[in-house]
């Protein structure tokens, strides 16, 4: 083996190497090649020589460069020396030897490979949503002070901070929500929901607990190169039992500041009429302390005045009384000519009665006497044509009769007396005439 190392040094080194024996010779003894003579005990056979199979000192040479430029190929391809920043991402490179830390924002980038490492950070507004605590049944929810599950809708809007110290220093994280912002908010959301009650996270101590939540956060983000840009909270959820229990009692204590709202609006509106009442008051006794100045003033005024009316009153009166005695003479005048003119007036109707009564008397003479006349004529018609009382009756019962004149039966009865029942019906047919003729001798009698 020693030979063969030799062999291959001697290569390497650009020595020709020695030719392998041929076949039918004796195998050169290693003694011999050294100029040790030999012995029995140094005495050996040559093994193969490999070293005949190796490349040749040009071939390593160029197998050398070629590995080299392959690793260099690898390493750059592995790890470019230039690196691309795009437009809102921030490029934090550190020196390996030196550990001196350049941040970079848009554009290149140079790496040496092996001397400098980079680590590429978004600038953007990222968002964290914690879906472990949204439902009260979640896998992480809430807990109150009773001890009561709950989920929060909680969303948290943040960005690295690229002036911050952490920043610079280069102690950031790889992920920054999972490594930075997501322990923060889950240490500090569980630690403040866990002062307050139920109730008072649903309805009255919300923005309180968003305040504070909010307050705490920027300060342990803003220590780790974190800029908090917004805290929302949102739909809390509630067991569904706990649920309609709040929801009863919020109603009730809706309805109760409702009354309490009420109440105070009507104490102000009882306060509101009391100064309303005041205020006229007031407004009416400066008026009255008004008034009565002015009836002072006026009353004096008149007093002045009266010094200048009296004497002119005096001539007034003087005035009315003749005036007063002219209207009465006048009036006196008038009623004695209004007497006489209804004496005339009374003696001309009493001669225009008169002549009316006369004119009247006249009248009734005149209508008697013509009537008086007109029942002899009738009566002797009727004297002579009985049968017309017959056809006046008939006449006198309905304008649809038709009347037939035919003679009288042999006994000087009506034609129909057997139809309006016989005698009965003559005897009544009689005394209508006879009380006609009493009737015609009564008119005669008043006529003349």
């Amino acid at each position: 083996m020693k030979a063969t190392w030799n062999r291959i040094v001697q290569t390497l080194k650009g020595r020709r190497s020695t030719p392998l024996p041929e076949a039918g010779t004796e195998p050169v003894l290693d003694a011999d090649l050294q100029g040790i003579p030999p012995t029995a005990a140094t005495v050996s056979v040559a093994p193969l020589n490999w070293a005949y199979l190796l490349p040749t000192a040009r071939t390593v040479r160029w197998l050398a460069a070629g590995a080299v430029v392959a690793a260099a190929g690898l390493m750059v391809y592995r790890n470019p020396p230039v690196q691309h920043l795009a437009q809102g991402e921030l490029g934090v490179r550190l020196n390996q030897f030196t550990g001196a830390v350049s941040l970079w924002r848009d554009g290149s980038v140079w790496v040496v490979p092996g001397l400098h490492t980079v680590r590429v950070f978004s600038l953007r507004d990222q968002s964290y949503r914690p879906e472990a605590m949204r439902q009260a049944t979640g896998s992480a929810p809430l807990q109150s002070v009773e001890g009561l599950s709950l989920g929060l809708d909680l969303s948290v809007r943040y960005a690295l901070d690229p002036n911050s110290p952490a920043v610079k220093a280069g102690n950031l994280p790889d992920n920054v929500g999972a490594d930075i912002v997501e322990p923060a908010v889950q240490g500090l959301v569980y630690k403040v929901f866990a002062r307050y009650t139920v109730r008072e996270i649903f309805s009255s101590k919300r923005a309180e607990i968003a305040q504070i939540i909010e307050t705490d956060l920027r300060t342990r983000l803003a220590a780790d190169g974190v800029t908090l840009r917004s805290l929302q909270i949102g739909k809390v959820d509630l067991p569904a039992e706990y649920r309609r229990g709040m929801d009863s009692l919020l109603a009730e204590e809706l309805a109760s500041e409702k009354m309490r709202y009420t109440l105070e609006l009507k104490d102000k509106r009882v306060k509101e009429t009391e100064l309303d009442a005041s205020a006229d008051k007031v407004r009416r006794e400066v008026a009255a302390e008004a008034a009565a100045r002015e009836q002072v003033i006026a009353a004096k005024a008149q007093e002045e005045a009266m010094k200048h009316v009296l004497p002119f009153k005096q001539r007034q009166i003087e005035q009315r009384q003749l005036e007063a005695e002219a209207e009465r003479v006048a009036r006196v005048k008038a009623a004695e000519g209004a007497a006489q003119a209804r004496r005339i007036e009374a003696n001309g109707e009493a001669d225009a009665r008169q002549k009316l009564a006369e004119a009247e008397a006249y009248r009734m003479d005149r209508v008697g006497k013509v009537n008086a006349e007109q029942m002899a004529r009738e009566g002797a018609l009727v004297t002579k044509h009985p049968l017309l009382i017959q056809k006046t009756l008939a006449d006198k019962l309905s304008d649809k009769i038709q009347v037939i004149i035919a003679p009288p039966p042999t006994n000087g009865d009506f034609i129909g007396a057997a139809l309006l029942g016989g005698n009965r019906n003559a005897q009544a047919g009689a005394a209508q005439a006879a009380a006609v003729a009493e009737d015609a001798t009564t008119t005669q009698a008043v006529e003349q």
